[in-house]
């Protein structure tokens, strides 16, 4: 007796229902991420085999490579940014650090220059020099004659036409100032260094009594006043403030750098 198979109950699915089974399955896969290049042999087999209807899986993959793409996109942009916010920051580092070392460049300077001022103005201070600028000595130093009570001269004259600019020949403080008898208009000035200077027969007097004066500092006008044969400076240097403690100017001036 032969046997014969039911119609249409326990037939085999076709090879296009299998494939298209499969393919289902792979994009479902693929959807959760699980299935990418794994897809078994025999299924890329059949889908060399023969040609599918469109189950949407190229789609799939097609929209994960994209994404891959702008996920990649975007990582490199940040890796930019960070890098540019790095140029960024060690730029504004090395401008700090310029502006630091130009600033104590400058502050260095400053600092130079206000020494050298310091120094220039103590060595000015400390300086001596004619009390008649570009004068000479007309009359020496103990000179003898009538002229002079004590039988000599005191100090010596230096050559001055009337008003001409008498100045302290060093720093120091007036500690006389007006008529001085037979020196007429004059002015004693007890120095820094604890001696006195002396200025006669002045036209005029511009300092007072107390008064701090430097190097070259006008004082007076040169002049005739008091015993005087005519307009010229009688500079006098002293140990002491008083008549007869006189020592030589010239010798004086020129213990302190001055040319006589």
């Amino acid at each position: 007796m032969a046997f014969t198979r039911a119609t249409g109950k326990h037939r085999a699915p076709s090879r296009l229902t299998r494939r298209r089974a499969n393919l289902a399955g792979v994009a479902a896969l693929a959807t959760t991420g699980v299935i990418g290049s794994f897809a078994s042999p025999a299924l890329a087999a059949d889908a060399e085999a023969a040609p599918v209807e469109d189950t949407g899986l190229t789609h799939i993959v097609s929209m994960g490579s994209i994404a891959d793409e702008i996920a990649d996109q975007a990582a490199a942009q940040e890796r930019e940014a960070e890098e540019a916010a790095a140029e960024a920051r060690a730029k504004a580092k090395a401008e700090a650090e310029a502006k630091r070392k130009a600033e104590a460049r400058a502050k260095a300077a400053r600092e130079a220059e206000e020494r050298a001022a310091r120094e220039a103005e103590r060595k000015r201070l400390n300086s001596f020099r004619l009390p008649i600028a570009g004068s000479f000595v007309t009359t020496g130093y103990k000179t003898g004659g009538t002229l002079w009570s004590s039988g000599s001269h005191s100090g010596v004259d230096f050559r001055a036409a009337s008003g001409s600019s008498v100045v302290a020949v060093g720093s120091g403080t007036v500690v006389e100032a007006g008529w001085g008898g037979a020196y007429g208009n004059n002015i004693v000035i007890r120095m820094n260094d604890g001696t006195y200077t002396q200025y006669g027969h002045l036209s005029s007097i511009g300092v007072s009594v107390g008064q701090q004066v430097t190097p070259g500092q006008q004082i007076g006008l040169s002049g005739s006043t008091g015993n005087s044969t005519g307009p010229h400076l009688h500079f006098e240097a002293r140990t002491t403030a008083d008549y007869g403690s006189d020592i030589d100017p010239v010798a004086y001036l020129r213990s302190h750098g001055v040319s006589v």
